[in-house]
Order: structure tokens, then C-alpha cells, then sequence
């Protein structure tokens, strides 16, 4: 029967003990009481070393593409929103500001058209965006009248890591993966919808998006992802978060103050937008925005 180690360390200090009675005794292996002594102290250390934990250490950036902490939530009903969008009949809310920022409009550089005629490639034919045009929203914000919600730090997985002051989000900018058939794009979280900011047991949980008028929509998807994936105004994909160790080369890493891998190649290791201090304060009093 396999011992337990805390038995084998008493075995090794009882062995260390009764050292000069071994020796004496008849038959014995060991030639010396240190011969005894040093066979009872290898004994002690392979105890102690099962008792220490054993951590294997990936040795190639292989395991985290094959591997995520984080579960896909499938077929999702996904619509197509962007910076400067005016109300509709589906969509009250305009998109001149985010969630988080008051003036993303004017920070992401200009109106991110949806018309195909009106984009390069992932971009605006008009100006180069100096925020990353991969972008979604999920329908839950963290932040409410400049505190964090109370369930925030149980249910967000990243919270205790990320929370650098209380009040401010820890979902602004994080990753995340759109998977359409073999295709999978992948995106900032820069705003809240579609419809609710309160949706955690589906965002961070194993509910399905609620009814809403865009078909029960559970994620907003920019241009930019739309035409990487070639999605429709209203499609079904599916969706995970991701650590930034997970995010493959992609034009997703291309563009952006906002963008870590964009900051790294700049030598910057900081976001540096332009903001009204003024509507910051007023961003945090109003509390979540529903789109």
C-alpha cells in the first residue's frame, strides 16, 4: 500500500533515531552509522519533494492556441452595430458614445460606416481609426452610478487581476473570439448591448441572450468583424472570451490606441485617448447605457 509522505518523513526521523541499533544489528546493509544516516536523509527528501506541488510549465506558444479557460457560447444570434450609429426603431440608443467612453465617437476618429462603398478593406475609407475597428458589446456592464456592481468580483473570472481602482471597468478592451463555420475573428469588448448592461448569468454564465427585438441578439459585432467573417446584418455565430496569449496574427492587431499589440510596437505601454474629464465624471453619475 502507497504511503502517505507526512509517513514517510516519520519513517525517515525514526530511521535517523535507531541508526546505532541498525548497525548493530545483525545482517545489516549499512557499514556506518553516516552510511545509516545519509540513506535516512535521502529518504526525507523524496518526501518532502511530494509534498511540494508539481506545476508542468508549457514550453511552446502551441498550448495556448489549442487551449482556453474559457467555453464557447454557441449559435448566438449576432447583429452589426458602429461608431456614430444613429437610433432606429431596433437600436434607440445612438452610438456616438459608448458604455465607457462619452466622446468614442470623436476618439475613434470619426463615423465607422457600415456601406461597403465606404470602407477600405476593414477600415474607413475616410480616416484610419486610432482605436481598434475589431470591436463588439455584450449586453452587461460592471459599472453603475461610478461603482462596481455587487456581483462583479464573484461572477467576472479576471476581476481580482484586472481591478486596478473601484469604479472603473474591467471589461473595456478585453478579447474575445467570433467563430462563423471555419472562420474566427477576434475583437475588443468596447461597449454594452445588445438591448441590456445587466446580463451576467448569460455573459459569464449558461443562460441564452434574452428575448429582445433584434431576435434575441446576444452580441453586437463591428464592420470590421462583420466583413472578416462575411456575415449578414443578422446572423448566428459563436462566441468565447480569450486571453491575450490567445490572439493569432490578424488585421485585428493592426490598428488602435487601444490595442496592446499596437502599444507594444510603438514602445507605449499605455492607452492615450483624448477625454473630457468633465464628461468622464458625467459617464460615471449616469451609470449603464442601454443599446
Amino acid at each position: 500500500m502507497r504511503q502517505p509522505p507526512y509517513f514517510m518523513l516519520m519513517l525517515a526521523a525514526t530511521a535517523a533515531l535507531l541508526a546505532p541499533a541498525a548497525i548493530r544489528a545483525q545482517g545489516s546493509p549499512y557499514t556506518s552509522a553516516s552510511d545509516f544516516a545519509a540513506n535516512a536523509m535521502r529518504m526525507r527528501e523524496n518526501a518532502l519533494g511530494k509534498l511540494e506541488p508539481q506545476v508542468n510549465v508549457p514550453t511552446s506558444g502551441g498550448f495556448f492556441r489549442g487551449f482556453s479557460r474559457y467555453p464557447w457560447k454557441e449559435n448566438i444570434v449576432t447583429t452589426v452595430f458602429w461608431v456614430g450609429e444613429r437610433p432606429t426603431a431596433n437600436n434607440p440608443t445612438p452610438n456616438h458614445k459608448s458604455s465607457w467612453d462619452p466622446a468614442w465617437a470623436g476618439n475613434y476618429g470619426g463615423f465607422d460606416s457600415p456601406d461597403p462603398g465606404a470602407r477600405n478593406g476593414f477600415v474607413p475609407r475616410a480616416f484610419t481609426p486610432r482605436l481598434n475597428p475589431f470591436y463588439i458589446a455584450l449586453p452587461y456592464n460592471d459599472v453603475s452610478q461610478g461603482k462596481h456592481k455587487v456581483e462583479a468580483p464573484t461572477v467576472i473570472p479576471w476581476f481580482r487581476q484586472a481591478v486596478l481602482q473601484y469604479g472603473k471597468t474591467v471589461l473595456r478592451g478585453r478579447w474575445i473570439a467570433v467563430r462563423r463555420g471555419s472562420k474566427t475573428a477576434y475583437a475588443q469588448w468596447e461597449d454594452c448591448g445588445p438591448f441590456s448592461t445587466d446580463h451576467w448569468q448569460y455573459v459569464f454564465g449558461n443562460e441564452r441572450p434574452r428575448a429582445n427585438l433584434n431576435a434575441g441578439a446576444g452580441l453586437d459585432v463591428s464592420p470590421a468583424v462583420r466583413d472578416y467573417l462575411g456575415l449578414q446584418p443578422t446572423d448566428v455565430t459563436s462566441w468565447r472570451f480569450v486571453d491575450e496569449s490567445e490572439v493569432p496574427p490578424g488585421p485585428w492587431r493592426n490598428w488602435g490606441e487601444n490595442n496592446p499589440f499596437v502599444q507594444r510596437q510603438r514602445g507605449t505601454n499605455q492607452v492615450k485617448i483624448p477625454t473630457h474629464e468633465g464628461a468622464l465624471r458625467a459617464l460615471n453619475n449616469s451609470g449603464a447605457r442601454a443599446r
